[in-house]
């Protein structure tokens, strides 16, 4: 048999709000946070995988013309130069 004590019952039931209150509390603050989070990344402008991709073969291209050009002027300086 188990023996009811006030006391121990009292204090079961307090913690047994005490967790949820806590709990209730975690889940306000993580739902507050994520929405500050949401204000903040709201205004922030963001490129597409596509866009991004799209932009990165044009630098590749641009710096290859680049490469090229040097190699060019490199080229006609030396003939300049040897004459």
């Amino acid at each position: 048999m188990q023996s009811e004590n006030p006391i121990i019952a009292d204090f079961v039931k307090i913690a047994n709000s005490a967790a949820g209150t806590m709990a209730g509390m975690t889940r306000e603050a993580r739902e507050g946070a994520r929405e500050r989070l949401r204000e903040v990344m709201g205004g922030v402008d963001f490129v597409s995988r596509e866009e991004f991709d799209t932009v990165k073969a044009m630098v590749q291209k641009a710096r290859e013309q680049a490469d090229a050009l040097e190699a060019k002027v490199a080229e006609l300086e030396a003939k300049l130069a040897g004459k």
